[in-house]
C-alpha cells in the first residue's frame, strides 16, 4: 500500500547521499558547527574551569526554568557578518523547548571583536533588544576589553538568567531535562515510525544500491545517505550515526542476493544487536557529548527571527 512512498523516500536518500559532498559549499559561507554542548569555544580561549562554570550556569537556568541559553566562540564569521550567522545558527540549532521556543544564542567572533545576543522569538518580551544591547555594553564589552571573556560571558549569563526567570515560562519537566529528552527533541515526532520506515527502507534500497554501485561504494551510499536523513530529522549525531553504521553493515552483509555463510551472519547480527543495547540503554543521555552532565542536544523549538543585538570592543 505505502510501497511507492517508501520507494520514493528510498530514492531520495540516495540522492541526497551523492549530494553529500556538496552540502556545506553554501556560497564560501562558514558551516554551522555541531551543537555538542551549551558552551562551544572554536578558539581555544576558555580554560576548562572556567567552561565548566558557564556550563554549570546554562544548565541550573535550563533545569530551573526550562529556557536553553547557548554561549558559541568563533574566529570570524567572515564572509557573513555576525547579525545573519548568528539568525542562521539559532534557525538551525532550534535550541529552546519544542513547545515553549525559549532559546538565547550568545556569540563572540574573537578575531572580528564583535559579540551578538540572538534571542528567539518567544523570548523577546523578556529581553527586547534594547535590553540585549545594554548587557553587550555594560556585562560584556567592559570584561572583554581586559580579554576577561570568561568573565564577561559570565555576567551576561547572570542577566539574561535574571530576564528569563521574570517572564511567565512554562515549568520544566519534573525530570529537569526535558529538553534533553528524545520524545520531546520534535514537536509530535514518533521515534517509531523512524526507526520503521528506516528498517524497511533500507530492507529495500540497500540491495538495490549493492546490485548498482557495488558492495563497497553502496555500503558507503546507503550509510551516507541514511545516517544524512536521521540527523535532520532528529538533530542528533547519535541517532544519525548508529543509523548510518546499520545501513551500512546491512547493505554490506545482508544486500547480496546470495546471501552469505550462516557464520557471516552471525557476526552481523552481533554487531546489530550491539548497537541495539547501547541506543536502548541510556545511550541518548549516557555520553556523546562535552558536557559534564552527560549529554547535550537541542530541544528543537527556537524561531529565531532576528531579535536580539549585536556590539563590539
Amino acid at each position: 500500500m505505502h510501497l511507492a512512498l517508501i520507494y520514493k523516500a528510498l530514492i531520495a536518500i540516495l540522492l541526497i547521499a551523492f549530494a553529500a559532498p556538496w552540502a556545506h559549499a553554501d556560497d564560501g559561507l562558514l558551516p554551522v558547527p555541531a551543537l555538542t554542548g551549551p558552551v562551544i569555544d572554536q578558539t581555544g580561549t576558555l580554560s576548562a574551569s572556567d567552561k565548566a562554570a558557564l556550563e554549570t550556569q546554562l544548565q541550573t537556568l535550563e533545569q530551573t526554568r526550562g529556557a536553553q541559553v547557548v554561549v558559541l566562540m568563533v574566529p570570524t564569521t567572515a564572509p557573513e557578518d555576525i547579525a545573519s550567522f548568528a539568525n542562521r545558527v539559532g534557525n538551525t540549532w532550534k535550541i529552546g523547548r519544542s513547545d515553549v521556543g525559549d532559546g538565547v544564542l550568545v556569540i563572540v567572533a574573537k578575531n572580528d571583536r564583535k559579540m551578538r545576543i540572538e534571542v528567539a522569538k518567544a523570548l523577546e518580551g523578556a529581553i527586547p533588544d534594547i535590553a540585549a544591547a545594554r548587557i553587550i555594553d555594560d556585562a560584556m564589552k567592559p570584561r572583554f576589553q581586559q580579554s576577561d571573556y570568561a568573565g564577561g560571558l559570565r555576567d551576561a549569563v547572570t542577566q539574561l538568567s535574571a530576564r528569563i526567570a521574570g517572564e511567565a515560562l512554562p515549568a520544566p519537566a519534573s525530570s529537569g531535562n526535558a529538553a534533553h529528552s528524545p520524545d520531546n527533541s520534535r514537536d509530535g515526532f514518533d521515534w517509531t515510525d523512524l526507526a520503521v520506515f528506516l528498517f524497511f527502507g533500507v530492507m529495500v534500497a540497500g540491495p538495490l544500491a549493492r546490485s548498482i554501485f557495488g558492495s563497497r561504494l553502496g555500503g558507503l551510499l546507503m550509510g551516507g545517505g541514511v545516517g544524512l536523513l536521521a540527523f535532520v530529522v532528529t538533530s542528533s549525531l547519535i541517532v544519525a550515526g548508529g543509523a548510518g553504521l546499520l545501513a551500512l553493515l546491512y547493505t554490506w552483509i545482508f544486500g547480496g542476493t546470495g546471501g552469505g555463510s550462516s557464520r557471516r551472519r552471525g557476526r552481523g547480527g552481533a554487531a546489530v544487536g550491539g548497537w541495539g543495547a547501547g541506543v536502548g540503554g541510556g545511550g541518548w543521555s549516557g555520553g556523546g557529548s562535552s558536557s559534564d552532565s552527560g549529554g547535550f542536544s537541542s530541544g528543537g523549538g527556537g524561531d529565531f527571527g532576528g531579535g536580539g543585538a549585536s556590539g563590539d570592543w
